[in-house]
C-alpha cells in the first residue's frame, strides 16, 4: 500500500467513525429516516471516494448497487459495491484492487463487492436473479464514467422484463415459505418477512421491470395507485425503516429481527406506553403486523397488477351474472364502478366466486375490493340483503375458510365486523399463543372447517364424524370467529364475546335457539378444555358438573368440536395425544351421562369382571389378583380405569407386597407419549424422585395418580412425554426407564440433584407472574392447589421438594403444560394445610420455588 494510501486510513476511518455517531445522536434526538438512510449512504460514498482515489486507477469505475445503489444505507448493513474493470486484471491492478478491499475493511466499512467486466456482469445477471437485481439498481460512485455506461447499455440491451418478474415471483414465494408464508411470526424479519420492506421493494423491482414511474408517487401517475393509497404505502415504508435503524442501533449489528430481546426497548424507544391490559411490546408489536398486513395487500395487488402487463395473452371472458365474469380460473367485474355503484356487490363477489370454485381475483376486481372497504359502513351493516349475503358465505358447502381469509386480509372482514378489526395484529404473550389473535381465529375457524371435509377424517376422526353430523356448521364458524373477539379489552373476553355473539346473531335473524347456542360456545369455549386437563375425570362429581353445563347432545358436540379446533390453532406444540385422550374421555363420559347409559367406569364389581376377562386373555387364572385387589383397597378402583387395572394386574399379580420398588413401563395407549407405573414401600420423598429421575432426563410428566394403601405401599402412575425425542428402539427406551428409575429409587442411594432449567428467551422478556392457590375442595376432603408459572426443566420436581418439606401428601396431579405456560392442578393433604401460619409458609416457598430462574 503506498505511504499516502496508509496515511490516509486512519483520518477516514475517523471521518466513518464520527459521521455515523453524530448520524446516531442525530437520529435519536429527531428520527427521520430516509434523512438518516440518504446521509448515511452518502457518508459511505465520501469514505469510498477517498479510497479510490488513494488507491485504484482512473481506468477503473465504481459502482453502488442494491439497497445502497438506491442511495440508502442502514446503520449495520453491507455496503454492496461494483467495481467494474476494463478488462481481465493483471498482477498491477490486481494489487490495486486487493488493496483497495483491503483498505475498505481497515476504514471500518463491512463491504459486499464483486469485481467483473461489464461483460461479465450481464453474463452473471443472466444467471442468478439475485445478482440481476442488485445490478438494477446501480449507480456510478467514482472513476471511469465510460465503462459504467458500457455496462449499463449492456445490462439493459440483455434485460428481459418477463423474465425478470418471473423469476422475481418465484423468489418471493420461495422466500415466504421461509417464514411459513406469515407476517404474524412472534419474531419477524423486518426485512424478508411477508409484509417486510422486502415485499415494498419487490414492487418497484417490478414496476422499474414494467417501465412504470419510479417511486410510490410515480406509481400514483401511472395510475396503479390512488394518492391516497401511495402516500399510506409511503408512510408505512417510513416506519418500517424507522423500527430497523432502531434495530441496528440497539443490537450495535445487523440485526433485522424484531427478536423478544429488543422488543421493549424499541417500544420505549418510540414512546409507546402500555395500557392496563396490554404491554407497551405487545402495543408496538399490533403496529408493525398492521403495517406488514397492508404491505402484504398492496404486494399481492400491485404485483398481479404489474405481473399482468408482462402476459400477452387475454383470457375469454365468460359471463357468469349480471355482475359477474371468469377470465381463465379469476373472478372479474362487469362494470368498472360496480362496487362503487353497488357496496353490496362486495360480499356477492366472494359468494359467486366460492359457487364457482374460484380462488382469485382478477387485478382490475382485487384492486377495486379493495378501495370498495371504505363502503362498509353502519349502514352496510345494517342492510338485511348484506345480513343474508354474510351469512349465505357461511353457510356454502366450499370455499368458507377462503372467504374469511380472503375477506380478512383485504381489511373486509375487519370492517363488516368492527370488533374483529380491533383485534388484527394483537399479538398474546402469554406463554403458548404463536398467532395474533385475528390469525389464531382464522386458524380454528380453518380447524372447524377442515372436520367437514370427509378425506380428512382419519386426522382427528371423533371431531370429523360429529362436525359432519352437525346439522348447520355456520353456528360453529360464527362461535369460532367469536370465541376470541374481546381479547385485550380488560375483563373476562368470554363473556364479553358471548355479548357481541349474541348481538350479532340477533341481528342477523337467527332463530333463538340458535343464537343462545353460538353465544353459549363462546361463553364456554374454555370450559371443556379446563375440565379434560385440569379436573380428576374418574371423579363423577366432575363428570356430573360438566354434563350439567352442556345440558344437551347438541351442546357437547358442538363443544367438542371448537375446543379441539381451539387448542389446534393455539400451536402446533400445544396439541398432543395425550390431550386429545382427555378430551375423548371427557366427551364419552358426558355422552353416556346424557343419553342414559352406564357410567364409563362402572361399579366395583363390573370393573373387577372386566379386569379379569382381560387378564384371561393373558392365561391369568380369574382370581390370581385378587390378593392385590384387596391390598390396593376399594378405593383404588375409582382412581384407575379398566385398562390400567388390568395392566396393572399383569404386572404385579405375583408381588401384592413390594418389598422394594418395582417399575413397570409401556407406551401410552393414548398413542402419544409413555405410561409408567410404580409400586413401592412408600417414603416420604417418593414423588420428588420420581419427578428428578424425568427431568434430569428429558421427560415431561402430563399427569399423575398417585394411590397409597392402608399399610403403606404406593402405586403411582405417571403419563410422561419424551421431550428428547430420542431415536432409538421402544423396548430398549422402555427397559431403561425401568432400570434406572428402579435404581433412583433405592432408599439406600442418595436422590440425584437435578439442575435448575433456564427460561426460554421469550419467558425471561415476557415472563409470566407465578401464582399460588390452595383451596379446600367442594366435600372437604383435600386442597387444591392451582400453581401458574412460565415453564423451564426441573419445575414439577422442585414443587416436589416444597411438598416433602412440609409434609404434603398427593393424591393426584395434572400437569397442564401449554406452549411456556404451566397451569397445575394438585389434589394434597396434609397437617400443615389446617395452620393458617404453616399454610402461608407452604405458599411462600411453592412461589420460591415456580420463580426460581
Amino acid at each position: 500500500m503506498a505511504g499516502g494510501a496508509v496515511s490516509t486510513l486512519p483520518s477516514l476511518r475517523q471521518q466513518l467513525r464520527h459521521g455515523r455517531e453524530v448520524l446516531a445522536a442525530e437520529f435519536l434526538a429527531r428520527p427521520h429516516p430516509q434523512r438518516y438512510l440518504q446521509r448515511h449512504a452518502r457518508l459511505a460514498d465520501g469514505i469510498l471516494r477517498g479510497l479510490c482515489d488513494a488507491l485504484l486507477p482512473k481506468e477503473v469505475c465504481l459502482a453502488a448497487v442494491g439497497g445502497y445503489g438506491r442511495g440508502e444505507l442502514f446503520p449495520a448493513s453491507d455496503v454492496d459495491v461494483l467495481l467494474l474493470i476494463p478488462h481481465e486484471p493483471d498482477e498491477h491492478l490486481r494489487a490495486c484492487l486487493e488493496a483497495w478491499v483491503q483498505g475498505c475493511w481497515d476504514a471500518g466499512l463491512e463491504i459486499g463487492h464483486s469485481i467483473r467486466t461489464p461483460e461479465q456482469c450481464a453474463h452473471e445477471a443472466d444467471k442468478d436473479i439475485t445478482i440481476e437485481t442488485a445490478l438494477l439498481e446501480s449507480r456510478r460512485l467514482w472513476g471511469a464514467a465510460c465503462l459504467f455506461e458500457a455496462f449499463r447499455a449492456s445490462f439493459r440491451s440483455r434485460f428481459n422484463a418477463r423474465r425478470f418478474a418471473e423469476g422475481k415471483l418465484l423468489e418471493q414465494k420461495n422466500r415466504h415459505n421461509r417464514f411459513e408464508d406469515s407476517a404474524y411470526n412472534l419474531e419477524p424479519n423486518l426485512k424478508d418477512s411477508p409484509g417486510g420492506l422486502r415485499d415494498l421493494h419487490m414492487i418497484h423491482w417490478l414496476a422499474q421491470a414494467a417501465g412504470q414511474h419510479a417511486g410510490w408517487s410515480g406509481l400514483a401517475r401511472s395510475a396503479l395507485l390512488s394518492r391516497k393509497e401511495a402516500q399510506r404505502l409511503a408512510r408505512i415504508q417510513q416506519t418500517l425503516n424507522l423500527l430497523r435503524i432502531h434495530l441496528h442501533l440497539i443490537a450495535r449489528r445487523r440485526e433485522d429481527r424484531l427478536a423478544f430481546d429488543y422488543q421493549s426497548q424499541l417500544a420505549d424507544r418510540l414512546a409507546i406506553q402500555a395500557t392496563a391490559t396490554r404491554r407497551a411490546s405487545e402495543l408496538l408489536m399490533q403496529r408493525y403486523y398492521r403495517a406488514a398486513k397492508q404491505v402484504q395487500l398492496a404486494n399481492e395487488i400491485l404485483l398481479t397488477t404489474l405481473h399482468a402487463q408482462f402476459v400477452q395473452e387475454t383470457p375469454a371472458s365468460v359471463p357468469l351474472d349480471a355482475e359477474f365474469a371468469l377470465r381463465g380460473n379469476m373472478l372479474a367485474m362487469r362494470r368498472s364502478e360496480l362496487f362503487t355503484a353497488e357496496p353490496s356487490a362486495i360480499l356477492r363477489a366472494f359468494l359467486v366466486a366460492m359457487r364457482h370454485s374460484t380462488s382469485a381475483f382478477e387485478p382490475a376486481t382485487l384492486r377495486a375490493l379493495w378501495r370498495a372497504r371504505a363502503a362498509i359502513d353502519q349502514g352496510f351493516r345494517s342492510n338485511a340483503e348484506n345480513r343474508a349475503a354474510f351469512l349465505a358465505i357461511l353457510r356454502e358447502p366450499a370455499g368458507v375458510t377462503w372467504a374469511l381469509s380472503a375477506m380478512s386480509r383485504y381489511g373486509i372482514l375487519g370492517r363488516y365486523l368492527p370488533a374483529f378489526g380491533r383485534i388484527a395484529g394483537q399479538m398474546q404473550h402469554d406463554g403458548f399463543h404463536i398467532y395474533t389473535v385475528d390469525e389464531h381465529t382464522l386458524a380454528v375457524l380453518r380447524n372447524v372447517r377442515r372436520f367437514a371435509i370427509a378425506e380428512f377424517s382419519h386426522e382427528y376422526p371423533l371431531a370429523s364424524r360429529l362436525m359432519l353430523a352437525f346439522d348447520k356448521p355456520e353456528l360453529l364458524y360464527l362461535a369460532a370467529l367469536f370465541h376470541d373477539i374481546a381479547k385485550g379489552r380488560g375483563g373476562d373476553h368470554s363473556e364479553l364475546g358471548t355479548r357481541d355473539a349474541r348481538r350479532f346473531c340477533r341481528a342477523h335473524g337467527l332463530p333463538r335457539e340458535d343464537v343462545e347456542l353460538v353465544a353459549w360456545l363462546v361463553k364456554e369455549h374454555l370450559s371443556m378444555s379446563r375440565t379434560a386437563q385440569k379436573e380428576d375425570l374418574s371423579d363423577p362429581a366432575v363428570i356430573e358438573g360438566f354434563v350439567a353445563r352442556a345440558g344437551d347432545l347438541r351442546h357437547l358436540d358442538a363443544l367438542y368440536i371448537l375446543t379441539v379446533a381451539d387448542i389446534r390453532g393455539t400451536s402446533p406444540k400445544v396439541w398432543n395425544a395425550w390431550k386429545g385422550k382427555l378430551l375423548e374421555t371427557l366427551y364419552y363420559a358426558a355422552h353416556a351421562r346424557l343419553t342414559g347409559q352406564s357410567a364409563l367406569s362402572g361399579g366395583l364389581a363390573e370393573k373387577r369382571a372386566e379386569a379379569q376377562a382381560k387378564l384371561a386373555l393373558y392365561g391369568i387364572a380369574p382370581d390370581a389378583a385378587d390378593e392385590l385387589w384387596q391390598h390396593l383397597g376399594d378405593s383404588y378402583f375409582l382412581r384407575f380405569d379398566i385398562q390400567d387395572i388390568a395392566w396393572h394386574a399383569r404386572m404385579l399379580w405375583q408381588k401384592a407386597h413390594p418389598d422394594q420398588p418395582i417399575v413397570r413401563a409401556r407406551l401410552s395407549p393414548a398413542g402419544d407419549g409413555i405410561q409408567v407405573m410404580v409400586y413401592s414401600p412408600d417414603m416420604p420423598d417418593l414423588f420428588a424422585r420420581v419427578c428428578g429421575f424425568f427431568a434430569r432426563n428429558q421427560f415431561s410428566v402430563v399427569e399423575a395418580r398417585i394411590h397409597t394403601t392402608r399399610d403403606g405401599s404406593a402405586l403411582d402412575s405417571f403419563q410422561v412425554l419424551d421431550d428428547g425425542q430420542r431415536e432409538v428402539h421402544y423396548r430398549d427406551f422402555l427397559q431403561f426407564i425401568e432400570h434406572e428409575l428402579a435404581l433412583a429409587l433405592d432408599p439406600n442411594r442418595l436422590p440425584e440433584p437435578v439442575q435448575a432449567g433456564r427460561p426460554s428467551r421469550r419467558l425471561r422478556h415476557f415472563p409470566i407472574p407465578p401464582e399460588v392457590e390452595i383451596r379446600a375442595d367442594e366435600r372437604g376432603r383435600y386442597h387444591v392447589l392451582s400453581l401458574t408459572c412460565g415453564d423451564r426443566t426441573g419445575l414439577l420436581h422442585r414443587i416436589a421438594l416444597v411438598f416433602q418439606r412440609h409434609g404434603v401428601s398427593l393424591y393426584s396431579a395434572k400437569i397442564h403444560t401449554l406452549g411456556e405456560r404451566v397451569e397445575d392442578r394438585f389434589l394434597i393433604r396434609g397437617a400443615v394445610l389446617g395452620d393458617p401460619k404453616s399454610l402461608l409458609e407452604l405458599e411462600r416457598d411453592l412461589l420460591g420455588a415456580l420463580d426460581q430462574a
